[in-house]
């Protein structure tokens, strides 16, 4: 009975001694590495844990120096896993704040775009109602009476780059002819027939001119500005 006991003790005293012997074993090293003067201290808990050790069985002393450093190595792991699991949790978090943001960010686009669209086919609405037959028919025009026609048939946020393009290629004269190529009126169509597509009258009248060039730049470019950034980089469009 009594040697019952006293193996309990021993095991459970020698648990703690080997854990007080890991621990003593680090914090050596940390000492020597940090030029530390406690080697005494450490000789001193050696000395100690080899007596308690020596009060245990030999056969009992390696099972119950490994049952100390499995719980280590268990609680080591443990740990890990829990820090793992919190850095995998928080980029998790990042990565999802920053998709919302990225899907926020292209949902304002994607309304923004829709908005343009919207607008650009009122204003595309509002110019094809104004017509070359809208306006009185004169034997001449000046510039200003021209570029007032514009005004009323081109979308306001375009008629910056279709003044800039006539500006080039005619200076708003809509008799214009080329004498090389033969190109006329206000686009310098080539030939000048073409614009018979939208009115016979198109040698005459620069509504008719202009009617033609906003198809012809919105048919072949998407709007006259974007038929201005293809002139700019070409010189000709």
């Amino acid at each position: 009975m009594l040697e019952g006991n006293r193996v309990s003790r021993i095991s459970v005293r020698g648990f703690a001694v080997a854990s007080a012997t890991a621990v003593t074993a680090v914090g050596s090293v940390v000492g020597v590495a940090s030029g530390s003067v406690a080697q005494n201290n450490d000789a001193e808990a050696t000395a100690t844990d080899a007596t308690l050790l020596a009060d245990i069985p030999a056969g009992q002393q390696a099972q119950v120096q490994t049952a100390s450093l499995t719980q280590q190595a268990d609680a080591q792991a443990i740990a890990a896993d829990a820090s793992a699991k919190k850095d995998a949790e928080e980029a998790a978090r990042k990565a999802a704040a920053e998709t919302a943001i990225a899907k926020k960010e292209a949902a304002e686009k994607a309304a923004k775009a829709a908005k343009e669209r919207e607008e650009a086919a009122k204003e595309a609405s509002r110019s094809q109602s104004v017509g070359a037959a809208s306006f009185s028919v004169q034997s001449s025009y000046s510039v200003a009476q021209i570029q007032a026609m514009a005004r009323q048939m081109v979308a306001s946020g375009q008629f910056q780059c279709f003044s800039n393009i006539v500006d080039h290629e005619s200076g708003w004269n809509y008799r214009a002819v080329n004498a090389s190529s033969g190109a006329y009126g206000l686009f310098q169509a080539l030939p000048g027939s073409k614009m018979s597509s939208v009115g016979a009258d198109w040698q005459t009248n620069p509504a008719t001119q202009i009617k033609w060039g906003l198809n012809y730049m919105n048919d072949r470019y998407g709007s006259p500005c974007d038929a201005w950034s293809f002139w700019q980089a070409n010189h000709w469009y």
